[in-house]
């Protein structure tokens, strides 16, 4: 008995029915392809073998940082023009006086620092001994250290330096400004009386007032101080006459305002630059003049360290101790000149 076929379970395809449609259809002839950069590239030293792109996304990163960015070339042009306009433009002269004035400041200030030995105390066996290592300036006629006398002398030099300009400053200001902004019979009475104060001799009227007040580098200060009062009340009350006359002081009195207000607000901020600067050109005139006193024996008695002083006591020994008297000379010489330079300065600043 023959066996039946058995029917399949899947029917053959139906030629009738028409294959599916693919869901994705070919690209159009007509629209041009997008180009894709490669990935990756071939390596010529490694017999064509392809390199990974991250490795070439890195070389490329590092070809764009080595080149110079031109932004940073320009902003790099221009610091160095400007660092270059400013140090044209830096007084090397001014420089050193500031830094002379600022070390003997700090040598008023904290002697010890620069200093070890005692400049009241000596060793007689070191005498007279010439500048070496151990004493820069040498050493005087009772074995003292020449060098630290020098320093411990410039708080006496500079405080009585201050007192001077102080005193000149504070009276001659007020006598010109009063002088300046009154005018009338007032402005002619104190203008008579600062020209009889310019027709006496500094040296001659600060020997008269230590007389009436007594020796020492106060005294000697104040007298100093009162000397400069004449050339600061003119130049002040000049100022003063000078900026009075301005329209804006006009308009400031004008539209109401009172006289301390006025003077106050817009006179003296500018009136008092050139007496500033003049502030600073006395500063070294006190000095000299401070020194010159104490070398005439009308500043600070001895055993003080008081740089006109060590000039006179060096004195009698100059023949064989040349130092005695040249390094405190020279000191006070270099201090003058250093404070007579920073008054051109702002004197030029001011002009400006």
């Amino acid at each position: 008995m023959s066996a039946k076929s058995t029917t399949p379970l899947i029917e053959p395809t139906n030629p009738l029915i028409e294959p599916t449609t693919p869901l994705i259809e070919p690209t159009n002839p007509l629209i041009e392809p997008v180009e894709i950069s490669e990935a990756v590239s071939t390596s010529s030293t490694s017999g064509g073998s392809e390199m990974p792109a991250g490795r070439v996304a890195r070389r490329e990163a590092s070809r764009k940082a080595a080149a110079p960015n031109p932004e940073d070339s320009a902003a790099a042009t221009d610091a160095g023009r400007f660092i270059r306009a400013r140090l044209r433009t830096i007084q090397p002269g001014l420089v050193l006086a500031w830094i002379v004035l600022g070390v003997v400041l700090a040598w008023a200030i904290v002697p010890w620092l620069f200093t070890g030995h005692d400049p009241l105390v000596g060793v007689p066996a070191d005498k007279l001994q010439a500048p070496s290592l151990a004493h820069l300036f040498g050493t005087d006629q009772l074995g003292r250290d020449l060098l630290a006398r020098v320093i411990y002398g410039a708080i006496q030099s500079l405080s009585g330096a201050l007192v001077a300009v102080g005193v000149g400053l504070v009276l001659g200001t007020a006598i010109g400004v009063i002088a300046g902004s009154t005018g009338g019979v007032l402005d002619a009475i104190l203008m008579r009386i600062v020209d009889v104060l310019l027709s006496i001799p500094g040296l001659l009227l600060a020997l008269s007032i230590i007389i009436l007040l007594g020796f020492g580098t106060i005294n000697a200060a104040i007298a100093v101080g009162i000397g400069s009062v004449a050339a600061f009340a003119r130049l002040s009350r000049s100022e003063v006459v000078r900026v009075r006359r301005s329209d804006y002081v006009e308009a400031a009195f004008g539209s109401g305002g009172r006289y301390i207000a006025v003077l106050w607000r817009h006179v003296l901020p500018n009136s008092l630059g050139a007496v500033v600067s003049l502030a600073a050109l006395q500063f070294g005139v006190a000095i000299l003049a401070i020194s010159t006193l104490g070398f005439l024996g009308y500043g600070a008695p001895p055993p003080t360290p008081e740089w006109g002083l060590l000039v006179a006591d060096g004195r009698n020994y100059i023949a064989t101790s040349w130092w005695l008297t040249t390094f405190p000379g020279l000191v006070v010489v270099v201090v003058v000149l250093a404070a007579n330079r920073i008054s051109h300065s702002l004197r030029g600043e001011k002009k400006k």
